[in-house]
């Protein structure tokens, strides 16, 4: 059952705690792999899909007659509904596109900043049982509209040696192209050296368990990653005046996710906080994933009375979650006071679920506590900018004595002189 605790009369650390320790120690396992990987290319890419997916691949990349069959597999409503929320995805994500901008405001100067997609990029998105194609949307569409030269996309087969048709009609629907039969970790290293069929890239982004995010930590640096993704968490800001059902239902809608997922309550409301309790235990024996919700609800919730919503949001500032729903009646009030979430739900018939799929905003956010200071998935993680500096002679001539002192202070003669040199014969 979950557990309740009263914000004034416990130690702070106890509920802001992050320490969740994983079972399996993967780092060698997928240092091997990586290893293996790099230096066997395909063959070892084949040989751990038998291994870990029980599958027998002919080739690595999905046809596009895989990709067309698969499309007209997928049930015609949730087609629409796929385009709908591509349509959203990409109404919101245009919005985050940079510009150029350059700057003249003296005489002979001209500097300015560039920006430039990252030309390779690849995107990880689970398969077989777990097939998320909400993920395949968050991810490709904002690869696409920052310009990103060649996207492909990796993701683990199902035992028949296919790919779930939901992801490969996500793709479709994203622009991705190019898409690869291979998982786990195996696949990051695929993307980050290159194998014989799969091009290496310059970043990979998307969620995936344990396996994954070791490998996207040990190929950083030679490739770069959008973060490293813990369990899911999700904390609600609820009111008296909420319905504690909905407040459960969406308290278990991360749960679910996995056993080590976090789910927490903050209200000012004793009466809600109880009927909230109540409430989780009636709906978690009704899920599909009950087992996972009820681990997570006994080992990582919280119910957490606070003396008021001000006092709540305090609170949610410093957990920092990865989602935060505001269930009051007027939401906008506290959404100023809101400096560390990942993404946030306002109101009261805001579900998280709204923005895991459809809303417009991403859903690859920043996890345990890494809110303080990192951002959801957007555009800006699949461009790069450069910068770029103009003077002419008198413009430079103008602040050479200026240079000089300034790489003299720092002990750099030669920077000093590579300015002064120019007007030498002057001197």
């Amino acid at each position: 059952m979950i557990r309740l605790f009263r914000y004034n009369e416990i130690d702070r650390s106890e509920i802001f705690s992050r320490d969740i320790a994983s079972t399996k120690n993967v780092e060698g396992v997928v240092s091997e792999i990586i290893s293996e990987v790099k230096s066997r290319g395909d063959a070892a890419l084949y040989e751990y899909c038998e291994k870990f997916d029980r599958a027998t691949l002919s080739s690595l990349e999905v046809s596009e007659e895989e990709i067309e069959a698969a499309v007209a597999s997928v049930e015609p409503k949730f087609l629409e509904i796929l385009k709908e929320a591509a349509e959203n995805i990409y109404a919101f994500h245009s919005r985050q596109v940079r510009n150029n901008f350059m700057i003249n405001e003296k005489d002979g100067v001209v500097i300015g900043q560039k920006i430039i997609p990252i030309e390779k990029v690849g995107l990880y998105v689970p398969g077989g049982t777990a097939a998320y194609p909400s993920s395949v949307l968050m991810n490709g569409i904002p690869a696409k509209i920052a310009g990103c030269h060649e996207i492909v996309m990796v993701t683990p087969p199902t035992k028949d040696g296919t790919v779930n048709p939901v992801i490969l009609a996500a793709a479709k629907i994203a622009g991705v192209k190019r898409i690869f039969k291979v998982g786990g970790a195996q696949a990051v290293a695929a993307l980050a050296y290159g194998t014989e069929t799969i091009p290496a890239v310059d970043k990979i982004v998307g969620p995936g368990n344990a396996f994954v995010a070791e490998a996207k930590k040990q190929v950083f640096g030679k490739v770069a990653i959008d973060m490293i993704a813990g369990p899911s968490e999700i904390l609600v800001i609820a009111d008296k005046t909420c319905n504690p059902a909905y407040v459960a239902a969406d308290l278990l809608s991360q749960a679910e996710h996995d056993k080590m997922a976090s789910a927490v309550l903050v209200t000012d409301s004793t009466e809600l906080a109880e009927k909230v309790a109540e409430e989780l235990e009636i709906q978690i024996p009704m899920l599909s994933r009950a087992e996972i919700a009820r681990a997570s609800i006994d080992n990582n919730g919280k119910i957490i009375i606070t003396d008021s919503i001000l006092q709540a949001v305090e609170v949610a500032n410093s957990i920092a979650p990865e989602h935060l729903e505001i269930c009051v009646d007027d939401p906008f009030r506290y959404l100023d006071k809101i400096q560390h979430a990942g993404s946030i739900f306002m109101g009261k018939y805001c579900p998280e679920a709204l923005g895991d799929y459809f809303a417009g905003p991403n859903h690859t956010l920043p996890t345990s506590g890494t809110a303080r200071f990192s951002s959801p998935l957007s555009v800006d993680d699949f461009i790069k900018k450069t910068q770029f500096t103009y003077y002419t002679e008198e413009a430079l001539g103008k602040v050479c004595r200026d240079i000089e002192f300034f790489a003299n202070k720092e002990g750099l003669g030669a920077h000093a002189k590579s300015a002064v040199i120019r007007f030498a014969e002057e001197k």
